[in-house]
């Protein structure tokens, strides 16, 4: 007889909650939930702003603690850490395991990465000179959402060689490490270094608790919202406690254990990042007024234009030459699977801007509405033109190999 615990409609929630739960780990259900969510805030937004922005704007927390915060606000450095941390978990993966733990193997990536980011912030200034409040945007199209790069090659081309992805995966890890390193330094105000020494001291506790190989949810749990609670009020980002969390998560696995806590973390904590605190924040992030006035804004507004322009060509010109020049001056090498006409498709993915363009642009003119908007409306623009000029390209990548194979 079975026990109790174990009759319907138990075990079928069980179940579905751990189907789900796996199905978000996978980077086109995240992309897709991602992609509704954004949806339904643009359709929400342009039936009734109103009620969308009251949502948007309405306050929650405590005040004493000085979190009485608007919930765009909550989403923007409450669950974006969540996705922060997921973040650091991969770079540390990476740096250790992955592509970026041989030198060699990971200058390719890197070069394009950071020529990534340079390129598109110059392209940015260049075509917003002059305009007003321009320089606090150049960072703007620095940066390229992972799970919405690797959603659409996924989608569109899943049969291109492993390497392909890897590249992606590489060089966005390295284009996160660099996004959060320009928040935590360029969009920091009015500094409490009291309140930052107690946060990395909080921060330092858990990486050597990590050390020591100190087990349980329940110890790091707090200790975590903790060292959030201290970044957050003293006027760094949050979302750097979340990557220095990440990073400083133990990647080892210890004879005793069957995973290691970077991948027992990844594991649980990815499905919530993926499922809820991204597609949370993009809800709230990205309901914009599509009219006349705010999409001519695309090509009247050079802050604007600077946004599309840096993430559809800075970002391609960036990766892309990046990559050329790390391998013409023998840096680098590309891998024997790989063509250059792979490298421009994925180069164009690199301009699918989204989540951390969304959170520098929200830091960057979060002071003025209208402007915010706009540029909201130049990231989804760009980020639309990026992808489907990549899936275009990709698509016919993967018809040519196709087509090769069958004729040998």
């Amino acid at each position: 007889m079975r026990r109790a615990a174990e009759v319907w409609p138990f075990r079928p929630t069980v179940r579905y909650a751990r189907t789900l739960a796996e199905a978000l780990r996978a980077e086109t259900i995240g992309g897709i939930v991602m992609l509704t969510a954004t949806v339904a805030a643009l359709v929400w937004a342009n039936v009734s702003y109103e009620s969308y922005a009251a949502l948007r704007d309405t306050k929650i927390g405590p005040v004493a603690l000085h979190l009485d915060l608007e919930l765009v606000k909550w989403a923007q450095n409450g669950l974006l850490t969540i996705f922060f941390f997921v973040a650091g978990l991969e770079v540390k993966e990476e740096f250790v395991h992955g592509e970026l733990s041989n030198l060699r193997k990971a200058a390719l990536p890197i070069i394009a990465a950071v020529a990534g980011m340079i390129v598109p912030a110059v392209i940015f200034l260049l075509v917003s000179w002059g305009a007003p409040d321009a320089g606090r945007g150049w960072a703007i199209p620095t940066a390229t959402d992972i799970a919405f790069a690797l959603a659409v090659l996924a989608v569109t081309a899943s049969a291109m060689p492993a390497a392909l992805r890897a590249f992606l995966l590489t060089s966005a890890v390295v284009d996160d490490l660099g996004a959060i390193s320009i928040i935590a330094i360029f969009y920091t105000e009015n500094l409490d270094l009291i309140m930052l020494a107690i946060g990395v001291l909080l921060i330092c506790l858990y990486g050597f608790l990590q050390y020591k190989r100190v087990k349980g949810v329940w110890i790091y749990l707090p200790l975590a919202v903790l060292a959030w609670y201290f970044v957050e009020v003293s006027g760094v980002h949050a979302t750097v406690a979340g990557v220095a969390l990440g990073l400083l998560t133990r990647v080892w696995t210890d004879d005793s254990e069957e995973r290691s806590p970077s991948e027992a973390a990844d594991h649980y904590i990815r499905p919530l990042s993926a499922g809820f605190a991204v597609p949370v924040f993009a809800f709230l992030s990205a309901g914009v007024q599509l009219n006349s006035s705010s999409l001519s804004g695309i090509f009247s507004d050079r802050v604007v234009l600077g946004v599309v322009a840096g993430l559809v060509l800075g970002k391609f010109l960036g990766v892309f030459g990046g990559a050329w020049l790390s391998v013409r001056l023998g840096l680098a090498r590309l891998s024997e699977e790989l063509h250059w006409r792979d490298m421009a498709a994925v180069s164009l993915l690199a301009g699918i801007g989204f989540t951390v363009s969304l959170l520098i642009g929200g830091l960057a003119y979060g002071h003025d509405p209208q402007r915010a908007d706009a540029v909201t409306t130049g990231i989804l623009a760009a980020s639309l033109i990026a992808s489907v000029l990549a899936a275009v390209l990709l698509n016919l990548r993967v018809r040519n190999r196709r087509r090769a194979l069958d004729d040998v």
